[in-house]
């Protein structure tokens, strides 16, 4: 996927195409993260869609949640999104970072 540290660095197209496709598997991941977040409060917390859409999104940010939950099906869903969102936001910020991190460390060992 990456090249080797005796490869030449990739030029500047190639590189901004393969930082454009990081920056999409981490869009995707996010709002997939937020398509399950959104159906899971509809669902087990009875909220409507809108109300559920706040919710996840703010959890999956990690503002906090905004509409007090009743239910335990409620409750056990939130705390489990919390959790896998804490996991997603590591990994999309991973994701999205891997490109440069990896230029800049090809960078530094290129053979002068």
């Amino acid at each position: 996927m990456y090249e080797h540290r005796r490869q030449p660095l990739l030029d500047r197209p190639r590189f901004l195409r393969r930082v454009a496709r990081h920056g999409l598997v981490s869009l995707l991941l996010v709002g997939f993260s937020l398509l399950i977040g959104t159906v899971g409060y509809h669902l087990a917390a009875g909220l409507g869609w809108l109300d559920a859409f706040l919710n996840a999104s703010m959890i999956l940010t990690g503002m906090g949640q905004v509409s007090g939950l009743t239910t335990p099906a409620g409750k056990l869903f939130a705390a489990c999104y919390a959790l896998y969102s804490g996991v997603v936001f590591l990994v999309a910020a991973t994701v999205l970072i891997a490109p440069l991190l990896h230029r800049l460390l090809h960078r530094l060992h290129l053979e002068t």
